[in-house]
């Protein structure tokens, strides 16, 4: 039987049968990779493919090693705010600045109308937590859930063309006893672990995401999901960073990641959170290791917890530092995190953080071709050429406005330095010969003359 006759299931299952599929194609295309390196890496679970069988418009993307540090925004709607028009332009908005993955967080009343939309729309990857959406999908309050009902609605999900799913599997009973040994400055602060916390409490059982792990991996093999594997115990201030609850659950998930990938399944780690500096390069390392290698999502994370209004730059100082020390996908953070549901300029601010994050990370790692458009801009800012460095620039509306809000005399310059511009000076002197400053020309004699002069006094 001729390879491209074989059956196959998932990302994972095709690699694994020698089998490259359209997907893996225009993952090696977008990042310049041989097809192998692909097929190798999704073989492994180093690089997974979200890619749900039924999202028909993704634009598909590899997230892991040797990659480019993807990005991802949120957006939904909640109970105090819950009109889907304006989360529809932010989607678009988000598309537009080239965000690679959007989740939809929304976690009140009937939202598969919209989660629907947002597949059909969006060629980028399409998350979500179940969990947000699992009372309102099934009217009946939360300690009434079935353990068979929660996987109903994975499965709706699943079905719709989510590409992957945010699941709290992690934090059983056991994770909940060394939570409760081990106090927090802000207890669990994930909204899908907390539910869970609370439902296991409640009941009396075992996590059913958890306890029926199984039956999760054949909704995920049948669409082909990845799981992404969530930090329910992740900290929530810098002072519960890496602690006990934290270190259990990782341990956890990469037991679960071992039996996902025995089945084919394809699997992310979400991780922290709010994290000292210093503290973040070991826990990139100490992830890659407890999950096998397995690619790694970030939230943040967040190097200090004074600054509400300002969270995308906490965020992003974390999250360069944590994808240049390994971690692959980038969650973004908005100025409005801790402080409300984010609008659109707050969605773009938070946006373009997270995506300088990333890049920046891409320099470090020696992705390739990320040096190339550091390249290109400085060669448009030698020749000051404005309208390339605008084009260049990872938010070019914003440049463009900021500079013609000040318009200089000598279009050359910039109202900065203006005729002192090192740019301008430098071209003069070595294109043409002259230089202009004070008003006056300075030929190149007269300015070896006045060099010499100072070195004689």
């Amino acid at each position: 039987m001729r390879k491209r006759d074989v059956k196959w299931s998932t990302q994972m299952d095709a690699a694994r049968k020698g089998i490259v599929t359209e997907q893996m194609r225009q993952v090696a295309m977008s990042e310049g990779r041989d097809i192998d390196f692909i097929r190798k890496g999704v073989a492994a679970g180093r690089i997974c493919i979200p890619a749900n069988k039924n999202h028909t418009s993704l634009r598909a993307e590899g997230i892991g090693d040797g990659l480019r540090t993807k990005v991802n925004v949120n957006l939904g709607i909640s109970t105090d705010i819950c009109s889907y028009a304006p989360e529809q332009e932010k989607t678009r908005v988000a598309i537009e600045m080239k965000t690679d993955a959007i989740m939809d967080l929304s976690s009140s009343g009937k939202t598969r109308e919209f989660r629907q939309w947002l597949v059909d729309y969006s060629p980028a990857m399409i998350g979500t937590v179940p969990m947000y959406d699992a009372i309102g999908y099934l009217d009946k309050p939360l300690e009434a859930i079935t353990a068979e009902e929660f996987l109903e609605v994975v499965r709706a999900h699943a079905d719709d063309g989510v590409d992957f799913l945010t699941i709290h599997a992690g934090i059983n009973r056991a994770t909940a006893a060394r939570f409760k040994k081990n106090p927090r400055l802000c207890n669990i602060v994930s909204r899908g672990g907390s539910l869970l916390y609370v439902w296991m409490e409640k009941t009396g059982k075992e996590n059913p995401f958890y306890e029926h792990f199984d039956l999760l991996l054949d909704i995920c093999k049948e669409y082909d999901v990845t799981l992404s594997l969530g930090d329910a115990c992740r900290p929530g201030a810098v002072a519960d960073g890496t602690d006990a609850s934290q270190i259990e659950e990782l341990i956890t998930l990469g037991e679960l990641t071992k039996r996902a990938w025995a089945q084919g399944v394809q699997v992310m780690i979400e991780g922290p959170g709010h994290m000292i500096l210093k503290d973040i390069a070991m826990n990139m390392a100490l992830q890659k290791r407890l999950c096998h290698g397995a690619p790694f999502y970030v939230l943040g994370p967040l190097v200090t917890d004074i600054a509400p209004g300002y969270d995308h730059i906490t965020s992003a100082i974390g999250g360069a530092l944590a994808a240049a020390s390994g971690a692959d996908f980038l969650c973004y953070v908005t100025p409005a995190e801790h402080l409300r549901l984010p609008d659109l300029e707050d969605m773009r601010e938070g946006l373009i953080a997270v995506r300088i994050a990333a890049h920046a990370a891409d320099l470090c790692k020696g992705i390739p071709g990320a040096q190339d458009w550091d390249n290109a801009m400085s060669q448009a800012r030698r020749e000051i050429d404005w309208d390339k460095m605008f084009k260049l620039a990872i938010d070019p509306e914003k440049a463009r406005k900021m500079h013609e809000s000040a318009v200089p005399k000598d279009k050359k310059t910039c109202t900065m330095c203006g005729k002192l511009c090192a740019m301008k000076n430098m071209n003069d002197i070595i294109i043409s010969t002259d230089i202009n400053l004070n008003d006056e020309l300075i030929s190149v004699d007269s300015l070896q003359y006045l060099q010499e002069a100072e070195v004689v006094e």
